[in-house]
């Protein structure tokens, strides 16, 4: 079957399921409409019959996992696990100020690209291999994360369970531009530093030990890290209560990235030989997150490869590359399967007012998609 006209014939269907879904506004921090979102998803996932599971949570939404059969061989065994997430950075309202629309070959809306289109695609996918009555080789798990924009624990032990039972990994999020898939991330390190001294009066301030200067001196030392390889963003920093006043406390916050576990090594060595610059200072560092790289693996490009031959078939000329942004990928990469990210369409303007996604790419990759689920 020719899947690229298949789809093509049901873009007004899976535009109309996207449209659903960004208008269903889904902030991380917002696990009332995160949920609601999700039951609406999963609620579309059941009429098709597959099987659903969902993982409560307290404070985030509810992740959900989406199984579709293999073959009734019993010979054969394995599974694809299919990353998503339905979380966005947008807070809700933002619909109101940024709706979504279709112009010409572009679709627009919050969210639409990373990643509400990945889940139509999976969607899709799983009600054509359905409705052809198609059974893949190898079970097909979708796991559907509520908190990946920000990160979460539980999540990340899910997801490396998860994988440790497939054979290969497929995340849709968005591709690079033109359409390359991601075969290397960047690892992410959030790290914490924390100054401290004594408070004085402003008038006085030889009297005190000020935790600011302490800290600007410090943050100069981490600016030093910065490579070709290494990036270094400091997001957040504050102290001190009052301007006459000597500051008895300051605090920052580094976004740092790499691209090996060698060079995650050496960052938090760094930050374990940091000493105080002022007589009296003290300071401490702790990483509140770590999202570890995904590294190029021979198993990877196997993969990778595989998907290429797939996607010739299709009239795709696929690529590989690499991005700076982390992903739920890494942290499958991270138990040693195989694993490819950016299976989402192509676009532009993640967590910009421009956002948008290529319509023709929607179509290609859903049926890159089905071919990857049915073949592989």
């Amino acid at each position: 079957m020719n899947f690229n006209q298949y789809f093509k014939s049901r873009q007004g269907e899976m535009i109309n399921l996207l449209k659903d879904l960004v208008q269903r506004e889904s902030p991380t921090s917002d696990k009332k409409a995160v949920d609601a979102c999700s039951l609406y998803l999963i609620e579309q996932f059941k009429k098709i019959g597959v099987k659903t599971r969902k993982f409560p949570q307290k404070e985030v939404g509810d992740f959900h996992l989406v199984e579709y059969p293999a073959k009734e061989d019993k010979s054969l065994e394995g599974q694809i696990l299919v990353l998503t997430h339905i979380d966005t950075v947008w807070p809700v309202g933002k619909i109101k100020k940024m709706p979504f629309y279709v112009s010409g070959e572009k679709v627009l809306g919050p969210g639409v690209l990373d990643m509400k289109a990945g889940l139509v695609l999976s969607y899709f996918a799983l009600k054509t291999l359905n409705e052809l009555n198609i059974r893949p080789q190898k079970k097909i798990a979708i796991f559907i994360n509520s908190a990946e924009e920000t990160g979460n624990d539980e999540a990340h032990d899910i997801i490396r369970k998860l994988a440790k039972k497939a054979d290969s990994v497929l995340c849709l999020e968005p591709a690079l531009p033109g359409g390359g898939l991601k075969v290397q991330r960047k690892g992410r390190l959030v790290i914490r530093l924390d100054a401290f001294g004594k408070s004085a009066h402003g008038g006085t301030p030889e009297k005190g030990v000020n935790a600011v200067e302490e800290l600007i001196a410090q943050l100069r030392r981490v600016q030093t890290l910065k490579s070709k390889d290494i990036s270094v963003n400091i997001g957040l920093i504050g102290g001190g209560e009052k301007a006459n006043v000597v500051p008895d406390k300051a605090w920052a916050i580094c976004d740092v990235r790499f691209w090996n576990t060698v060079q995650k090594d050496k960052i938090i060595g760094f930050f374990k030989k940091l000493v105080p610059r002022l007589r009296g200072a003290r300071i401490k560092f702790s990483v509140e997150s770590l999202t570890p790289p995904m590294e190029k693996t021979r198993a990877s490009t196997d993969l990778f490869l595989e998907a290429k031959k797939i996607a010739a078939d299709l009239g795709i000329a696929l690529e590989g590359g690499k991005t700076g942004g982390g992903s739920d990928a890494s942290i499958a990469a991270g138990v040693g399967v195989a694993t490819l990210d950016g299976l989402g369409p192509d676009g532009d303007g993640i967590h910009a007012n421009h956002e948008h996604l290529i319509l023709p790419s929607l179509i290609q990759r859903a049926a890159l998609l089905v071919e990857l689920l049915r073949q592989l």
